[in-house]
């Protein structure tokens, strides 16, 4: 697996202090939003889309000492073997008890913009007291086809595809603990399996 990665674009340590530095960085804004009290309990619902952002949330939600709670939404935009997005499409239900509440959205990537764009429309809907969303990699605005506005970013990349740390290529690699670039031949090897 390891051996399909051309080469390391963000390494694990980095990954690991830019996540204390999120998680420190939201914890003090939502604790300015709910005042010296902390709030009260479930108030903060922290929303990852799954499943790119499993890994990062798992590691951001320790970083902060509030009461929060989670509720996940799955949306499909990089079927299969596709290293482009073909569009979000929700592939689970929206959390529905969202009004009132500081929300916070979490993914993995802000690439086309489509996924955050569409689940930030319809949490919005609900009349959330706050929304915010918070990405791990930001990609150029460029191959945005939809405008989407990262209050956390932690990592800035060229547009290229990125696997590991969550992200996954036909469903792979979400498990390495670096953030790389798949070697040419990796993903050709995957695109001809995908069609055998």
């Amino acid at each position: 697996m390891v051996a399909d990665v051309g080469r390391i674009l963000i390494d694990r340590d980095a990954i690991a202090t830019r996540v204390a530095e999120l998680g420190r960085e939201l914890a003090r804004d939502l604790e300015h939003e709910l005042g010296n009290g902390g709030g009260a309990p479930g108030q903060v619902v922290f929303v990852p889309i799954l499943t790119g952002a499993l890994v990062f949330t798992a590691d951001l939600i320790r970083e902060l000492n509030l009461k929060l709670s989670l509720r996940v939404v799955a949306v499909s935009s990089y079927p299969g073997t596709s290293v482009e997005s073909k569009g979000a499409k929700l592939a689970g239900e929206l959390p529905r008890d969202l009004a009132g509440k500081h929300v916070v959205l979490v993914d993995d990537i802000l690439d086309s913009g489509q996924t955050l764009g569409l689940i930030d429309e319809l949490v919005q809907q609900q009349k959330p007291a706050s929304v915010r969303i918070c990405v791990l990699l930001k990609k150029p605005a460029e191959v945005r086809k939809r405008e989407v506005h990262a209050h956390y970013v932690g990592f800035e990349i060229p547009s290229e595809f990125v696997v590991g740390y969550g992200l996954d290529y036909d469903g792979y690699y979400r498990n390495l603990p670096d953030i790389g670039v798949l070697k040419p031949e990796a993903i050709q090897a995957g695109s001809a399996g995908a069609g055998a």
